[in-house]
């Protein structure tokens, strides 16, 4: 058993503050490895795709809202869970590099709409697709049970924390 693995982390815990639970470094801790190795190999491959983390989270909300591929900077930080500046701040970006456009909205006379430009649409279609097969070569050697029991789990893990 590793000094650091899961089992000898609750060990150390269970012999040093004796009464206090430590189930959940089972799960936690493995959990916090693997969305590390996770999130290091998502910014190494989008690196690599040419396109910007933050840039694809806005695109791909844009896109996955259906035709026509357009959003309210409220919908868009509601939707993506960052505050209203950094919505503020990717939208600009974006627009700056032609890949969405900002128009008053037809919804509220105060709301801004963004909407995908044909690069924007293009761009994260291309980087989507990418990644998505990059992130299917990585739990390819999992079974496909497996892999709908751990969402379930995930799912259920994620209602609890929030």
């Amino acid at each position: 058993m590793s000094m650091s693995s899961p089992e000898s982390i609750r060990a150390a815990w269970e012999r040093e503050l004796p009464g206090v639970p430590t189930s959940s470094i089972g799960v936690i801790t493995p959990l916090w490895r693997v969305a590390k190795l996770l999130s290091d190999d998502r910014r190494r491959t989008l690196r690599r795709i040419g396109v910007e983390e933050s840039t694809l989270d806005l695109l791909s909300t844009l896109r996955r809202a259906g035709r026509p591929y357009t959003l309210t900077t409220r919908e868009l930080r509601e939707r993506t869970l960052v505050t209203a500046g950094a919505i503020s701040q990717r939208v600009a970006r974006a627009e700056v590099e032609g890949l969405v456009s900002r128009a008053a909205s037809d919804r509220s006379r105060r709301a801004v709409g963004v909407t995908l430009t044909p690069l924007g649409h293009r761009t994260v279609e291309r980087a989507v697709t990418k990644l998505l097969i990059h992130e299917e070569d990585l739990v390819s050697g999992l079974d496909l049970r497996d892999v709908r029991g751990f969402g379930a789990v995930l799912a259920a893990l994620s209602r609890a924390v929030s």
